[in-house]
């Protein structure tokens, strides 16, 4: 079982030790952080998101309250009733078990339920086909494939508009 929680400086070493391998790494910032990923790049993340008012950095914690995942909510749209997900990542260790999946359905639970917002928004790399699919079992669905690529070394990765909607 996992909760939600504000993000916080505890929480750093933890982004650091899941955003080693350096393909994993680009797919969860899209080149928005230079690898390696350093604690100074996440303090400064931190604290510009603390200092937006549309924005909201998650931690989730598992039963004992280590950190398991992290996600940020951002661009929130009060006349479009919107808001954007990114920066989703789970620690490697527990992938593939359904915390994803939690994490993002507690994170729209919130969004829906707290924030009153009557939609959330996020983008995937096609590559990234765990995550899609993690996406889509929570009640996400595409919008569209971008046309324009992005690049990552040799490879072209294309990426999905996906959101969900509030139907209460």
């Amino acid at each position: 079982m996992l909760r939600l929680r504000p993000f916080k400086i505890s929480d750093i070493p933890y982004l650091l030790d899941w955003a080693k391998e350096e393909r994993i790494f680009t797919m969860w910032c899209a080149n928005q952080f230079s690898y390696p990923l350093t604690a100074e790049q996440l303090m400064e993340y931190r604290e510009t998101y603390d200092k937006e008012e549309n924005a909201w950095s998650f931690t989730a914690i598992d039963e004992t309250g280590t950190p398991a995942g992290h996600l940020l909510m951002r661009n929130a749209d009060y006349e479009k009733d919107s808001i954007h997900f990114g920066f989703i990542i789970m620690n490697p260790d527990i992938r593939g078990k359904g915390y994803g999946k939690e994490m993002v359905g507690l994170a729209v639970n919130y969004a829906f339920e707290i924030l009153k917002v009557k939609k959330v928004t996020l983008v995937v790399f096609a590559p990234n086909t765990a995550a899609h699919s993690c996406y889509k079992a929570v009640g996400f669905t595409d919008v569209r494939l971008r046309e324009e690529p992005f690049l990552y070394k040799e490879e072209t990765w294309h990426l999905y508009d996906m959101e969900i909607q509030n139907k209460a």
